[in-house]
C-alpha cells in the first residue's frame, strides 16, 4: 500500500487513484496545500469538500489555533491554492459537526480527517464523520503520532493514535498504521472485522499508562510526570 511515495501526499494520491474515488472531504484544510495536490493529481476526484472554520477557536490548545487575522490570510491561501479546480470543490467554513451535516450519509467515498488532533476532536472528528462515507467506503486521517506528546507539554497531547483504534475496534472495522503517521480505517460492514495492522512495525502497544507518567521525553520525563511521580510518594 503506497510503499514507493516519498510522502503523505504521494502516498494517498496513489491510494485515490487506484481506489477512483470520486467523493472526498478533508477535515482540517489550513493553507490547503493536501488539497491542492490531491485535486491536481487525482482525477477521479468529482467533488471535494474542504471543511475547516477558519477561525480562533477557544476550546483548542494546538500551535495552529492562530488569531482570527491570521486564519482570514490562511482561508485566502488555501483558496488560491485550489482555484484552479473551484467547479470540483465545495467549500464549508464551519467546525466538524456543522459542516457535515450539509452531506448525506454514505454518499461519500472517503474522508480524511486533519482537523483537532486533541482527544476531544478526534472523538468530534470521527464520530461525525463515520457515516459520511458508504460501506466500503474508507476514514483516514494525519497525526497518527506513536506518542499523545506530540506538541511540547504546553499544549493538549494528541490522541489520534490509538483513539482511531479504540474506535475503529467499536465499529468492527480494520485499521492500518501507515507510512508518515497516517491511518486507514475501511468501513468493512463486518461487525467482527476489527484488527489492527500496523504496516511499519512502529506502533505497538495501545495502552498510554506508561506515556503519561513519564510526560514528553524531551523534558526528562515532562512536569506531568515529575508530579505524578511526587505524588506516588
Amino acid at each position: 500500500m503506497g510503499s514507493a511515495a516519498a510522502s503523505r501526499v504521494e502516498f494517498w494520491a496513489a491510494f485515490v487513484n487506484e481506489q477512483q474515488i470520486k467523493a472526498f472531504a478533508e477535515i482540517g484544510v489550513w493553507r490547503g496545500e493536501f488539497a491542492e495536490q490531491l485535486l491536481r493529481r487525482c482525477p477521479s476526484i468529482e467533488r471535494y469538500y474542504m471543511i475547516d472554520p477558519w477561525r480562533h477557536l477557544e476550546q483548542w490548545n494546538k500551535p495552529a489555533n492562530v488569531q482570527d487575522g491570521e486564519f482570514d490570510e490562511i482561508y485566502d491561501e488555501a483558496m488560491r491554492r485550489t482555484d484552479f479546480a473551484a467547479a470540483r470543490r465545495v467549500v464549508l467554513r464551519s467546525r466538524t459537526q456543522a459542516a457535515l451535516a450539509e452531506i448525506p450519509d454514505g454518499t461519500l467515498d472517503a474522508v480524511y480527517i486533519d482537523g483537532d488532533h486533541t482527544l476531544r476532536g478526534i472523538t468530534v472528528d470521527l464520530v461525525s464523520a463515520y457515516d459520511k462515507p458508504a460501506p466500503g467506503g474508507f476514514v483516514m486521517g494525519d497525526d497518527f503520532s506513536r506518542t499523545i506528546w506530540q506538541h511540547s507539554e504546553d499544549f493538549e497531547p494528541t490522541f489520534v493514535f490509538p483513539m482511531a483504534v479504540y474506535f475503529a475496534e467499536a465499529k468492527g472495522d480494520p485499521i492500518y498504521g501507515l507510512p508518515f503517521d497516517q491511518f486507514l480505517i475501511a468501513k468493512s460492514g463486518d461487525a467482527n472485522g476489527f484488527r489492527f495492522s500496523d504496516l511499519t512495525g512502529r506502533y505497538g502497544d495501545t495502552s498510554l499508562r506508561h506515556q503519561i507518567l513519564l510526560g514528553p521525553k524531551r523534558r526528562s520525563g515532562g512536569a506531568l510526570g515529575r508530579m505524578m511521580r511526587r505524588l506516588k510518594k
